[in-house]
């Protein structure tokens, strides 16, 4: 069953069956939703597996909202001798939990490496913040993958809208190309101008039909936001950087023709995370990019909030 957090402001769904996936944000007073929803009609939990081997093994349990990525996030892999599946045993795995009205603790020790969790989230007024530890109980040191998998959509999409962040660049995944990807696969700018194919492209007010992969790098502060340009409603976004130095940005603006995607998918995922890029533990270490390293029997905490709210001038950061 879905457990529901309420505060003055927001009401918010959790599934713990099915990877503790915040499955639903309302703004109350406005009445609007602010996580997307997928065309499809997703399997729920428990999953048949908490290792996915593949992209569309996963999608067939995923809803939309947030999910959250560890110890892999991108492809499934064989790693250090270990199956990790697509986005990680996290994302899947059922979660034991507690709550109160304003407060849900949830737990799982990992199957696939020998880690404990624990994810905290608290409503206050209009933001949700979710405090995570994690704790490596083996012998050994272990590199992962860690990161949150926020997807945006529904009402808040609903109208023009604009993404701001403090990150100083961008660079454009380099494997990532449909056919309605308008961007230079491996190239980097400064935000929010990106060089495309055919013409420099604005990914602070991106317009369908589109489907890119990039990643915000060099942040100021860690923080992003989406807002609706009529001034309906907002999102902002704030992390832990000590942490997620990194933000995945992925572009789904029915610009996905494959099934299941059909061409009717509307999705912005701003993606705090330890590692860039998104394609598996394998090929990051392949690449010699960023992975974390966990110590044995030490914690390693971390946050991110997220407000939804009417903007105003003085709202955003």
């Amino acid at each position: 069953m879905t457990i529901l957090l309420e505060s003055a402001d927001l009401r918010v769904t959790v599934d713990p069956r099915l990877g503790g996936t915040v499955t639903s944000i309302i703004h109350k007073s406005q009445g609007l939703s602010i996580l997307g929803t997928v065309p499809w009609e997703s399997q729920p939990g428990p999953a048949s597996t908490i290792a996915a081997p593949d992209e569309n093994a996963w999608l067939a349990h995923y809803s939309g909202g947030w999910p959250v990525l560890f110890p892999n996030g991108g492809d499934a892999c064989t790693f250090d001798g270990v199956f990790h599946g697509f986005h990680g045993e996290a994302s899947l795995a059922p979660w034991d939990a507690d709550q109160t009205d304003s407060r849900l603790r949830l737990h799982r020790r990992f199957e696939t490496l020998p880690v404990e969790m624990e994810r905290l989230f608290t409503l206050e007024g209009d933001a949700v913040t979710v405090r995570e530890t994690v704790t490596l109980h083996g012998s050994e040191p272990v590199a992962v993958m860690w990161g949150h998998h926020p997807t945006f959509g529904s009402d808040l999409l609903a109208e023009p809208f604009e993404i701001s962040t403090a990150a100083r660049r961008v660079t454009v995944d380099d494997r990532f190309d449909s056919p309605l990807n308008p961007l230079r696969p491996g190239v980097s700018a400064s935000w929010p101008q990106v060089p495309g194919k055919a013409v420099t492209c604005s990914l602070d007010r991106p317009h369908g039909p589109m489907a890119a992969m990039a990643y915000l790098l060099d942040f100021e502060r860690p923080w992003a936001s989406i807002r609706r340009l009529d001034g309906a409603i907002a999102v902002e976004l704030a992390w832990d950087d000590t942490v997620f130095p990194y933000a995945w940005l992925w572009i789904e603006l029915e610009g996905t023709q494959d099934l299941p995607w059909a061409g009717k998918t509307r999705l912005i995922g701003i993606e705090p995370n330890t590692t860039w890029p998104g394609n598996g533990l394998l090929d990051t270490r392949r690449r010699g990019a960023p992975l974390l390293t966990l110590i044995p029997n030490q914690a390693i905490s971390a946050w991110i909030r997220l407000r939804a709210f009417e903007p105003d001038s003085a709202s955003l950061i």
